[in-house]
């Protein structure tokens, strides 16, 4: 029970209204990475139901880019809580490579593509500077993880509140 209290003690305590006010920052990246890996989603899941309901080959590109954009979307909920944000910026370097990549992919086949009125090629061309948005998001979350990590993690151990972690 001893526990139960240490935890609850120290939880408390870090609940005022500055540090709430200090992780609307990080509350509000979040926020924009999960929106930007749900447009992701939904601008390249169009090229491959079109392709299904076709019965042709969907280009595993397209698959990519929805794979990451779950991916994002998902672990924008789950580093939302800024205990796992600490040490998650390992995480977010990932994301951020995944949609480094997926700009560069993206971005060699449309950034210099003349649309001429095809809205099909418009979307992707938006589609890709969305990439570079979320690639950016995740950029920022992961330096600001690392400084959380490197620099503010000498606290209290939980347990007893003696040791320096």
């Amino acid at each position: 029970m001893a526990f139960g209290r240490a935890k609850f003690s120290r939880s408390s305590s870090s609940s005022s209204s500055g540090s709430i006010l200090s992780k609307l920052p990080l509350w509000v990246l979040r926020f924009l990475q999960f929106v930007f890996a749900i447009t992701v989603i939904g601008l390249y899941a169009q090229d491959l139901r079109a392709a299904s309901k076709a019965g042709k080959y969907s280009d595993n590109k397209w698959g990519y880019a929805v794979a990451v954009g779950v991916i994002g979307a998902v672990s924008s909920l789950l580093l939302a809580w800024p205990r796992l944000s600490m040490w998650g910026w390992g995480w977010d370097l990932v994301v951020f490579i995944l949609f480094t990549a997926l700009f560069g992919l993206f971005g060699k086949m449309y950034i210099n593509e003349r649309d001429e009125g095809i809205n099909g090629i418009k979307r992707m061309k938006n589609a890709v500077w969305i990439d570079l948005i979320n690639m950016l998001l995740w950029f920022i979350t992961a330096v600001y993880g690392m400084i959380m990590f490197f620099f503010f993690r000498g606290s209290k151990s939980l347990h007893t509140g003696r040791a320096t972690v």
